[in-house]
């Protein structure tokens, strides 16, 4: 008699394990991928939308998200592509391999990577839709995020830039709760043309433009942003020297919360 009531207690101890990892959530996940040398950023909401933002050099970002996804989880509902650079597209190919994709949306500047090449190609054999990314054409997700489109200011598709850097898309991510600002590898020039657009440019973490390089986070975008943490997204002794002496003391002499992930790896926030 007493080991079946201690095996009943046993069972209802482990449903209300099971039950508990789908219990709601009621913050959002932010995590800055560790993949090395490039750019990658996964957001999942309480009500279980997945975004990612660009997909880093190499296909490690299937491994990144296979420890910040839940288990057999296969879904991204909105994949971002910040520009078509080899350290924030080619992990992609793999990512549109492996996951069943809601929707792309990117800028649609022309190049000549392959990776870049593959992705498209395989995003027109799966029938994925594409959206090209404007600002006034923001997004919606669910019923906790919002992506606040700040750059391109109108459909860029085809045309070329000599500095693909400049053609980073941009845009806020606003939560209720807090905001994070995301510009790709825009470098000054970009930021600058944001600046002069008199939109909204403000959030509490910024991650620094072109992995803390001394051509981006200029002194008059930070003070538009004010943010309290910047993250940067740069691989451990990587061969471009990021981030930058430069960029980084701007960032201390204002006071700014630095985060690194060639220093701390995946980088996480519940906001």
């Amino acid at each position: 008699m007493r080991k079946r009531v201690w095996l009943l207690i046993c069972i209802c101890f482990a449903l209300v394990g099971i039950c508990s990892v789908n219990l709601p959530r009621h913050d959002i996940q932010l995590s800055f991928l560790d993949v090395g040398q490039g750019d990658s950023i996964f957001i999942r909401t309480p009500d279980d939308y997945v975004v990612l933002i660009d997909g880093g050099p190499t296909s490690s970002v299937v491994e990144e998200l296979a420890a910040v996804l839940p288990r057999y989880s296969r879904r991204i509902d909105i994949l971002v592509l910040t520009h078509p650079h080899a350290d924030h597209v080619n992990g992609l190919v793999e990512v549109v391999k492996r996951f069943d994709i809601g929707k792309v949306i990117l800028v649609g500047t022309p190049s000549s990577n392959t990776y870049y090449q593959e992705f498209l190609h395989l995003c027109d054999v799966w029938e994925i839709p594409i959206y090209y990314a404007q600002a006034h054409h923001d997004v919606k997700i669910g019923s906790f995020l919002y992506l606040d489109i700040v750059w391109p200011f109108h459909v860029m598709a085809g045309k070329s830039f000599e500095n693909l850097n400049n053609a980073s898309l941009a845009m806020r991510i606003i939560t209720p709760r807090k905001v994070v600002m995301l510009t790709g590898d825009a470098e000054t020039e970009e930021e600058h043309e944001m600046l002069e657009s008199g939109f909204d440019l403000s959030a509490h973490i910024l991650k620094a433009g072109h992995h803390g390089s001394k051509t981006a986070s200029c002194d008059e975008f930070l003070d538009a942003v004010k943010p309290k943490t910047v993250v940067i997204q740069s691989g451990a002794n990587n061969s471009f020297g990021h981030p930058h002496k430069k960029a980084l003391e701007k960032f201390v002499k204002k006071t700014i919360k630095v985060r690194r992930n060639d220093m701390e790896g995946r980088i996480e926030f519940m906001l």
